[in-house]
């Protein structure tokens, strides 16, 4: 009876040990997701403060002739030009033709980069062969082949979109090989001597461990992909945001130019801010895997 009565009451002291640890855990965690939320609220406030600093400074400086608002212009008169070229002209449209080819361009040239740079998996000879001409055209400066490939495709959408692709399919191949190269061995030899197959191996193993390279190259992609876009306007189109740039220089309508940077400012770190979503959501989804 006594060892029973013992055992009870060992039992309800730990259960109401167990119980107050659950209790004093909760505010830790509780607490930690509250600084985390601050912390993004502090830095979200920060950056907005950061903006309205530089925007009122380039204003009052331009306002007191220390800028040449020729050649500066200010935000008030860019925010009015800006207005104006939603409401009497077509800037939504360059804006959507000029996003569209880089997006388009982005998802192409990442999708069958990472494609390429997997597929050297599959043989070891084929990569070895394939490498040096990958150093190569990521060395090439593709931006100087633009004049080419808008005379060749034309001063329509394509060309843009083509453009972008050639600025991102390279660096997508290398990050992707980056990752078959680090895929561990003995892992491989693991899955091998528990009966798996060649394609197993590659879709259970491989891309799952070289995700975080292909993942990692999206920022440098998004980026490349919008100069792509942009160059290709510059040399010769029909719409887009670096259409109306080039248009606005040779007219020497230097307010304009300045909505055309703008505006490209702004697409890019919308553009960013995407990549970055998309980053977590490709994250999560393999982790969980």
């Amino acid at each position: 009876m006594e060892s029973e009565a013992t055992v009870l009451k060992s039992a309800v002291i730990w259960n109401i040990n167990k119980k107050e640890e659950q209790r004093s855990e909760v505010p830790l965690i509780q607490d930690e997701e509250q600084k985390e939320r601050r912390n993004k609220r502090i830095i979200a406030l920060g950056r907005l403060l950061i903006t309205i600093l530089i925007a009122a400074v380039w204003e009052g400086f331009t306002r007191m002739g220390w800028l040449d608002s020729y050649y500066w212009s200010s935000p008030v008169t860019i925010a009015q030009t800006s207005w104006e070229q939603i409401v009497k002209h077509h800037m939504l449209s360059d804006l959507l033709y000029t996003s569209g080819s880089t997006i388009i361009g982005f998802a192409a040239g990442t999708f069958l980069g990472a494609l390429l740079g997997l597929s050297f998996w599959w043989s070891r000879r084929y990569a070895l062969i394939s490498e040096p001409f990958l150093i190569i055209l990521n060395a090439m400066p593709k931006l100087a082949l633009a004049p080419i490939i808008v005379i060749l495709l034309g001063i329509g959408f394509f060309s843009k979109v083509v453009l972008a692709f050639a600025l991102t399919v390279i660096v997508a191949a290398l990050s992707a090989y980056s990752g078959v190269r680090s895929v561990d061995p003995d892992m491989e030899k693991l899955m091998y001597s528990l009966g798996a197959n060649r394609y197993q191996v590659f879709t259970k193993v491989v891309v799952p461990w070289s995700m975080p390279w292909i993942i990692s190259s999206l920022r440098i992609n998004i980026a490349l992909a919008l100069a792509g876009a942009i160059v290709g306007e510059f040399i010769a189109s029909d719409q887009g945001i670096g259409r109306m740039i080039v248009y606005a220089g040779t007219i020497l309508d230097i307010d304009l130019v300045w909505v055309g940077v703008v505006a490209l400012s702004i697409l890019s770190i919308v553009m960013y801010w995407g990549v970055v979503a998309l980053e977590k959501w490709l994250s999560k989804g393999f982790i969980k895997q």
